[in-house]
């Protein structure tokens, strides 16, 4: 196997020209567009290239000439070197005209879609501190700067860096989660390292304490779930006592034995070592259960924006029969349920189906039904036979969106309006190409749900032709 040839090409007192995907920024040398990392529009700036392919190259900024007169101080310790809130120089409202955009790009220039004028972002109201779910992995083995001699081997707890699956930057101070999110990491490696309790390597499989996830609600509500390598029942309950002594606002408190080579605890189960089984957000005076494994948008206070969005365009006027797919724990459809007639709601995680109908029965809501299933194998003509025949399609899926038998269902059930609510607009545009067969996008509407990041969340209505 041969080496790759280092590429040693520098280009000086380049302009920035404009955002690009993925966080990145673009400009243009001798006709050929180069990609930078981290950097802003109308910096002007020498690259030093590290991927050169024929009709494009990438780089990172060697040195700032002149920074652009839009340009911010970044407010994180660790920015560019953890993979998170790439966008932190960036004013926020580019942020949002640059998430527009990525709509814009994905439904029009490359999807080909006929669409209304796409309006502009809706910003969240936090920009630090606004999301309600962390995961912090462990490492005997941390990510060493530049700056520091590379034969240094020490633990570290925090996220993982970008292409490296065994890596984890050692963070000590994160502007995503409110407190008490930092001071419970922060203890939970003064502890591990003052009682000998070794970190994770993944490399290797060696080790004890793997990753922590830190959950919490606006009103204060805090769940941990602590993830072992092994079921050492002495060190691992010293830790979770310790937790407990420190911080009384703990409602919850999990711990998980993960012998696997995979953090993912998707698979596992949670046991409760102490308080409630579940925190409980709320909205527009419903309460949704939040357990362990359980899914809920990660901005709280902008996944009420975003459903009202949804909301709003589908246009209910209380006798319709909703079909709310790949509902979740049922948040969208309980969230409509007051001016529908009937919301099935249809979801591949059977706990989350059971949380659904949990919360279902906690907010005195009787019009809703929950299924678990793969979509596809759920939702065909048998099943609308037998619930009815949808008059409103929601449909929220995960990254990958919908598949293409979904799609055939959807179409034939024919409801006369749809919203589709998606984390990924390429994947939106590809479905959204097989709906359009037999009907037309009325409204795009962008909702920032993670502030200094180049994701977006975007809303479609469309209605029957």
């Amino acid at each position: 196997m041969t080496r790759k040839k280092k590429i040693d090409l520098l280009l000086e007192s380049v302009t920035i020209e404009s955002v690009a995907a993925e966080g990145k920024a673009l400009t243009h040398v001798d006709g050929m567009v180069v990609f930078v990392d981290f950097a802003v529009p109308g910096d002007v700036v020498d690259i030093q290239v590290y991927k050169k392919k024929k009709n494009y190259m990438e780089g990172f900024i060697k040195r700032i000439v002149k920074p652009s007169a839009d340009r911010l101080e970044p407010f994180c310790p660790h920015f560019g070197v953890c993979g998170g809130c790439r966008w932190q120089p960036l004013p926020y409202e580019l942020q949002l005209k640059a998430k527009r955009q990525q709509v814009e790009d994905q439904l029009v220039r490359i999807g080909h879609l006929d669409v209304p004028e796409i309006r502009p972002t809706l910003p969240s109201e936090k920009t630090e501190f606004y999301r309600n779910k962390l995961e912090f992995s462990a490492s005997s083995k941390r990510w060493l700067l530049k700056s520091e001699p590379q034969d240094l081997v020490e633990p570290g707890l925090g996220f993982h860096v970008g292409k490296f699956f065994d890596k984890v930057l050692d963070i000590q101070e994160c502007h995503l989660q409110p407190e008490p999110s930092n001071a419970i990491r922060l203890f939970i490696k003064d502890f591990c390292l003052k009682n000998g309790l070794e970190f994770y390597n993944i490399r290797e499989n060696r080790g004890f304490f793997r990753n922590v996830f830190v959950r919490t609600t606006e009103d204060g509500q805090v769940m941990l779930i602590l993830c072992f390598a092994k079921p050492d029942e002495a060190p691992r309950n010293a830790l979770l006592d310790a937790l407990k002594a420190e911080f009384p606002q703990i409602t919850s408190l999990y711990y998980v034995v993960n012998e696997k080579l995979n953090d993912s605890i998707g698979d596992q189960s949670p046991i409760l070592y102490y308080g409630q089984d579940a925190i409980y957000e709320q909205m527009e005076g419903l309460s949704f259960r939040i357990g362990p494994k359980s899914f809920y948008q990660t901005n709280s206070r902008q996944a009420h924006r975003l459903y009202s969005v949804a909301r709003d365009f589908a246009a209910l006027t209380g006798g319709e029969v909703v079909y709310d797919l790949y509902t979740g724990t049922g948040t969208i459809a309980q969230f409509v349920s007051r001016q529908a007639s009937k919301v099935i709601g249809i979801e591949y995680v059977p706990e989350a189906i059971e949380d659904a109908k949990d919360n279902a029965r906690r907010n005195g809501i009787t019009n809703c039904e929950f299924f678990a299933g793969d979509m596809k194998d759920v939702l065909n003509e048998a099943f609308i036979a037998e619930h009815g025949r949808p008059d409103v399609i929601i449909l929220d899926p995960p990254r990958a969106g919908i598949h293409p038998d979904v799609a055939q269902v959807i179409l034939q059930a024919a409801p006369q309006r749809m919203v589709y609510v998606s984390c990924n607009p390429a994947s939106q545009a590809r479905d959204l190409a097989i709906l359009c067969r037999d009907y037309e996008i009325t409204a795009v509407q962008p909702v920032d749900m993670f502030p200094h990041t180049m994701h977006v969340e975007n809303v479609v209505a469309l209605k029957k032709k």
